[in-house]
């Protein structure tokens, strides 16, 4: 089948498209061991709902206190299933993957403790949180001290410094999966496993939390398999499958998670609140649907790093280095070259596509960030999405789609906008 009509029809030039497709021809046996992990994957979540007895009673909406919502109490047993823990707090009132992780961390903390992330600075977002940048509400507003750990040049983390930055009032440390607005690598789950280990031989009274955003079902296990006592994320990511319209999860120790339940909702109430109206349907069919969706973005994140990294960008991870989750960092070194690959990808939405993006000052980041995303949930990065800080090394992150077509499409739609604009040239 001649497909470079209907791609002419999309604004893809024979050129890009031919381009794209010699590309593709050596990546067959990768997306064929993505397709073996979400087949494994994709068992692991249907076994989860077999065991738990998902009923059609399960999607029966629930309203005001949320009483007896069998389907909110079958979801998070579903979910602690699947990461082989003993409790699952899932909850569409967790508003973003930043508030499930703020709720983690000051349901644990008390005044006087100390947090330490072992993975350097944590995410944008989370400073203010923590009390990095000043906010209002932050753990340091309560007294809650933080350190942290940069990972070593390599990537690999600095045991040694991890030493020296436990103290006694540490009661907690934090590691950050993805690599955030970083151009760092992003951690295997063997290699959180082996840190995980390594705190716990200096102390095994610590509570180890793992931001999960981004990395859940890319690989057959979580950081719950090898030892984290919370793992955590975001519903309009992986695992809500690009159904989820909001939420949050967090998945760990029974005694994390009451304490992460009373933190959410309130003392004396805990996880017995917290209506899911009419959301559990979806809410259940975005985690059966999550594996073979995360097998969708990881082959758009891989055919994105072999396209730029092919036309002499820096890309991380690289072409072949094996995938920790779905985001695919390319160094364009310039602000037009951000907002051309960011228009682009936004040209290929479903979902105002006429739009052009703009960078702008968002709550939560310490320099204008432009985010391209014509998405069926707004904000929701495991649909097809770009974005980046403007400011050196002008660094574009890109994620998600719902299908491997679309993010297909969406790679080679981005190129046509570099090529368009004259910034890269594919006959070089």
């Amino acid at each position: 089948m001649d497909k470079t009509g209907i791609y002419e029809k999309c604004g893809i030039s024979k050129e890009v498209y031919e381009f794209g497709e010699k590309i593709l021809y050596n990546l067959r046996d990768r997306f064929s061991g993505i397709d073996e992990t979400a087949e494994y994957n994709q068992l692991k979540v249907i076994n989860a709902m077999r065991q738990c007895r998902v009923s059609e009673a399960c999607f029966t909406p629930s309203s005001g206190y949320g009483y007896n919502d069998i389907g909110r109490d079958t979801l998070e047993k579903v979910y602690a299933k699947v990461f082989s823990t003993e409790d699952a707090l899932v909850r569409p009132q967790m508003t973003c993957g930043t508030h499930a992780l703020s709720v983690a961390l000051s349901s644990q903390l008390r005044p006087g403790d100390n947090m330490v992330s072992i993975t350097g600075k944590p995410y944008d977002t989370l400073e203010e949180v923590i009390g990095i940048r000043k906010s209002v509400g932050s753990l340091s507003e309560y007294g809650i001290t933080y350190s942290q750990v940069d990972l070593k040049a390599d990537g690999s983390f600095d045991l040694e410094g991890i030493k020296a930055a436990i103290r006694p009032e540490t009661r907690l440390v934090a590691i950050q999966r993805s690599k955030g607005y970083q151009t760092r690598p992003s951690l295997s789950v063997g290699s959180i496993g082996e840190a995980i280990r390594y705190v716990r031989s200096l102390r095994d009274d610590i509570i180890i939390m793992v931001d999960n955003c981004y990395g859940e079902f890319v690989d057959t296990v979580e950081p719950s398999d090898v030892g984290a006592d919370m793992t955590v994320g975001s519903l309009i990511k992986n695992p809500g499958g690009g159904l989820a319209p909001m939420g949050g999860y967090i998945a760990g120790k029974k005694e994390c998670i009451e304490k992460a339940a009373y933190r959410l909702t309130s003392p004396g109430l805990g996880k017995e609140v917290g209506a899911t109206l009419d959301l559990n349907r979806t809410l259940f069919m975005g985690l059966f649907l999550a594996p073979t969706v995360t097998a969708s973005a990881l082959k758009g994140a891989i055919f994105a790093a072999n396209i730029y990294e092919k036309l002499g960008f820096s890309v991380i991870p690289n072409s072949t280095e094996k995938r920790c989750d779905i985001i695919q960092a390319v160094t364009l070194g310039s602000e037009r070259a951000v907002r051309a690959f960011c228009e682009g990808i936004q040209s290929a939405a479903p979902v105002d596509s006429h739009l052009t993006p703009e960078p702008w000052d968002m709550p939560g980041y310490d320099s204008p960030v432009i985010m391209a995303a014509g998405a069926f949930v707004s904000g929701s990065s495991i649909e097809l999405s770009a974005d980046g800080p403007i400011k050196p090394p002008y660094a574009v992150y890109f994620q998600g789609g719902l299908t491997w077509q679309h993010a297909k499409l969406g790679i080679l739609t981005s190129l046509q906008k570099l090529c368009d604009e004259k910034i890269v040239d594919i006959y070089i």
